[in-house]
């Protein structure tokens, strides 16, 4: 009987053992396919490169971490379902996106079951503004900052120019459009106009007519609010209409892949923001920025995007909070990441308390022309930093936050 009494606890202990070793699941659900896919792409690969990286140091709480992941098509309700079959699948947090509709909507449910979901590319005000919640924590940055540091550049080099607006017709787009108009003062519709194209779905007969209008007026300035292949699409049909040597194109939110997708030559001379391109590690005298640049070059073969190291950062800044808050419980995650401030990829960040919103330096930037490009030896050297603007500096307060939280119903505190 003491045998057999051994021989069951030896088991019970080996089963612990075996339980307290079983790997941490974290959930990408991310674009694989439609407008957004190659942004989709770059998280992968920085989030299995930060997976592998903290999985050599020894993994989080004596546990390694594994990825599971799930295509959203940059579609809300299919986001939703993610989140559903991730938490299903015991995931200890969510993120991803790069539709700020999806990140909005994945959060949301994310929250209904408390997991904390970290929003990958949002650019939207609306995901840390009225539609923010204590789950979601968002790592780049939003609408209201890119315009701050473009329009500072727009209006040093292009002071008093005309605006056409061409906007995807969903919230990134909306809030995008709006924070640029105030920052460029061209809020005057009448003067600066504007059409909005459909998102998803938007077809090629929607950027002609669009893009012709755009034409036909006065404006100096076309201001293409619109991302990834939707805004490759529509450079193609700028280039065809003469647009690109008209006039200067203005694309709030550019990243590598999306130059990539439609060529240096095609791309060359337009204006846009970056929270991170893989020169600004040097930049900002990052050793881990630079780091992680070195390795991902040479395991990808190409530098890293800022889709890329938002991924990247996001696990990282998780398994930090994991192991500081000695504990996977969302709200224990909650208190140890509010507030925090770091460095990894660049200079100082931090999650600030009271909307999660990260604060970090951000870059207005413009494209290389083609030879200079070509010079690299990845070929990838796209964007000259033409402006720089502290985050911490760009970003409305507490009080303008919650009158906006106010007069959108929601409560003045995370909830």
């Amino acid at each position: 009987m003491k045998r057999l009494l051994a021989f069951l606890a030896l088991c019970t202990a080996a089963s612990a053992c075996v339980q307290a070793a079983d790997p941490i699941t974290l959930g990408l659900s991310y674009p694989r396919t439609g407008s957004y896919k190659e942004e989709g792409l770059a998280q992968m690969r920085g989030a299995l490169l930060a997976i592998d990286e903290i999985n050599a140091q020894g993994g989080v709480l004596g546990r390694s971490l594994r990825l599971s992941s799930l295509d959203d098509a940059s579609k809300p309700d299919k986001a939703v379902r993610n989140v559903d079959k991730l938490a299903k699948e015991g995931a200890a947090m969510l993120f991803g996106g790069a539709s700020s509709a999806v990140a909005i909507a994945a959060g949301k449910r994310a929250a209904q079951l408390d997991l904390l979901y970290f929003g990958t590319l949002t650019y939207s005000n609306d995901t840390t503004g009225k539609d923010g919640h204590r789950h979601m924590f968002r790592e780049c940055n939003n609408a209201w900052m890119s315009a701050q540091v473009l329009g500072q550049y727009l209006n040093k080099q292009l002071p008093g120019k005309r605006y056409f607006y061409v906007t995807a017709d969903y919230t990134w787009g909306h809030t995008t459009e709006s924070s640029l108009r105030q920052t460029t003062n061209t809020q005057d519709a009448a003067q600066h106009a504007g059409l909005k194209v459909p998102f998803p779905g938007a077809s090629l007969a929607d950027y002609h007519n669009a893009l012709t209008q755009a034409a036909a007026s006065n404006a100096d300035v076309l201001a293409l609010v619109l991302f990834g292949e939707d805004l490759v699409r529509a450079m193609r049909i700028a280039k065809d209409l003469s647009l690109t040597s008209r006039m200067q194109i203005v694309a709030p939110n550019l990243t590598q892949s999306i130059v990539e997708q439609a060529g240096p030559g095609l791309m060359e001379g337009v204006v846009g923001t970056e929270p991170w391109t893989w020169r600004v590690p040097a930049l900002e005298n990052s050793e881990a920025g630079k780091a992680f640049v070195k390795t991902y070059s040479e395991r990808y073969a190409m530098y890293p995007s800022s889709s890329a190291a938002s991924a990247y950062s996001i696990v990282q800044q998780w398994a930090d909070a994991a192991k500081r808050a000695n504990s996977l419980d969302s709200e224990a995650l909650i208190k140890a990441l509010e507030g925090h401030s770091y460095t990894l990829l660049k200079d100082r960040q931090q999650w600030r308390s009271f909307d999660h919103q990260n604060l970090q330096t951000v870059y207005a930037v413009k494209v290389k022309p083609r030879a200079e490009v070509l010079k690299d030896p990845l070929k990838q050297d796209y964007f000259e930093i033409v402006e720089r603007l502290d985050g911490s500096t760009a970003l409305p307060d507490l009080a303008t936050w919650q009158a906006e939280r106010r007069n959108a119903g929601q409560p003045l505190a995370l909830q």
